[in-house]
């Protein structure tokens, strides 16, 4: 069972398919663009659409306003380090912000950066500072249907050839994304952590977690990583926040708030650099963009997070999921990991090619049977085509995540998401692919208008 019981509810909008229809229509095709009120289960993301719990808002009500060195930060200072241990934080209105401001200060162009998999917005920052995002998953990634429980873990075979190679010099950061969004969701041992940090310190190049989900990872490294079975998710979470210089958080994951992240760093010249920036940009470095409450709520939301009744039952939710997807016919990426599903969308609609976005395709059926909002994960995101529409790369893989909000749907709720899944499975062989018709030149699958393609 969740381990809370419910205090406050909000109606959920019911439409018909005939309203569905209409508003994907008027959104072009594109998912982002629907209104809130058009959508009935909103898996679109987990980020920042998490409950609070009632001493988040009892906090939040507490939070102390004032412009510089408010007791709310001095909270949220001493909370972030106690986890993390970096003696240097700066809160930002989220991770985004966190990305930009670190690149700013330390990525001069024609740098490269290596990750496991960079999440979106990390490889846009970037490559605005005018550097390359190498991603270096590990070959275990590429197997989606294998129980391989750490595949979101960094090739460490290539990453030493990086570091030694002829563009070692270039090599200015590595990222460590926890879980791997960008690979499904799937969680980086601490042995591997400890590998990629060992080389890093090996080469002088600094090596920073992007941490939005370092519970969740916590807490699958205590399901499956034998040295840590004994441990708790957050004695786990401080270990591998020990093994890096800094970390990127966007405590709108597991810091379950609706806003928020910060910058966290060992560096003290860096620090400097960065709250420069800070001040510039996002607000004073005891404030960062954020409200008090919001300081305040996020120091207690990463207190919340770690505790193994509240990971259990969110494992619990994606493991009912997953079944009842699988019962539906449709493929996931295995094994399943707390925060989303990834459905592929490819092996359950073989006759739209990739160029006509099978991800896409499947996603929006999911909306026009029930209403139900989530995301391409595949060509529409990463692939590309000419000024012609042909084809040039596309996706390894054609996938649909379904993110699970964190406190915020029981159990009634994924299994109406199953049933809208076998609705939808009934007509696969009916559902059109997608042609581009417009698009911008940067993170295109948030802006691009689409239109349906039959045949």
């Amino acid at each position: 069972m969740e381990p809370y019981r419910i205090k406050v509810v909000e109606p959920i909008p019911v439409t018909t398919r005939a309203q569905r229809e209409q508003a994907l229509r008027r959104v072009h095709y594109n998912l982002f663009g629907l209104r809130a009120d058009e959508v009935t289960i909103d898996l679109l993301t987990d980020s920042g659409t998490g409950a609070l719990s009632a001493a988040q808002w009892s906090a939040g009500m507490a939070g102390d306003e004032s412009y510089a060195g408010s007791r709310s930060f001095y909270h949220f200072q001493e909370v972030v380090h106690g986890l993390t241990s970096y003696p240097y934080v700066l809160p930002v209105h989220q991770g985004r912000a966190a990305e930009r401001i670190l690149f700013s200060a330390l990525l001069p162009p024609g740098k490269i950066t290596l990750s496991n998999t960079h999440f979106d917005t990390t490889r846009a920052n970037v490559e605005l500072a005018g550097c390359r995002a190498v991603d270096l998953p590990c070959p275990q990634a590429g197997d989606l249907d294998s129980d391989e429980p750490f595949k979101g873990d960094i090739d460490l075979h290539r990453l030493a050839e990086a570091l030694r190679g002829p563009d070692a010099s270039r090599i200015a950061l590595v990222v460590m994304t926890l879980t791997n969004n960008g690979e499904a969701g799937q969680p980086v041992s601490m042995d591997n952590l400890a590998r990629t940090a060992s080389l890093c310190r090996e080469h002088s190049v600094p090596l920073f977690l992007d941490a939005a989900r370092f519970a969740e990872n916590a807490w699958l490294v205590t399901r499956h990583e034998a040295a840590f079975r004994d441990m708790s998710p957050r004695q786990v979470a401080e270990q591998a926040f020990r093994l890096a210089d800094g970390c990127l958080m966007s405590a709108k994951k597991d810091g379950i708030v609706h806003i928020g992240g910060f910058l966290g760093l060992r560096d003290r010249a860096l620090a400097e650099r960065c709250e420069l920036l800070l001040i510039a940009t996002e607000g004073f470095p005891t404030y960062g963009g954020l409200a008090g409450r919001d300081l305040d709520m996020i120091a207690l939301g990463l207190t919340e997070v770690t505790e193994p009744c509240y990971l259990q039952a969110r494992a619990d939710a994606a493991r009912h999921l997953a079944r009842l997807t699988r019962e539906a016919g449709i493929a996931i990426v295995e094994p399943p990991g707390l925060h989303a599903l990834y459905l592929n969308a490819g092996r359950l609609l073989p006759h739209i090619p990739a160029h006509r976005f099978p991800g896409h395709a499947l996603a929006c059926q999911l909306y026009l049977e029930g209403g139900i909002r989530s995301v391409e994960l595949g060509s529409l995101y990463l692939g590309s085509e000419d000024e012609n529409g042909a084809p040039v790369t596309a996706a390894p893989y054609e996938l649909v995540r379904l993110a699970l909000p964190r406190r915020t749907y029981g159990l009634s709720h994924l299994n109406r998401v199953g049933e809208v899944l076998a609705a939808t499975v009934k007509n696969k062989e009916r559902i059109p692919g997608y042609r581009l018709v417009e698009q911008p030149p940067l993170l295109r699958h948030f802006r691009s208008k689409l239109e349906p393609v039959q045949g």
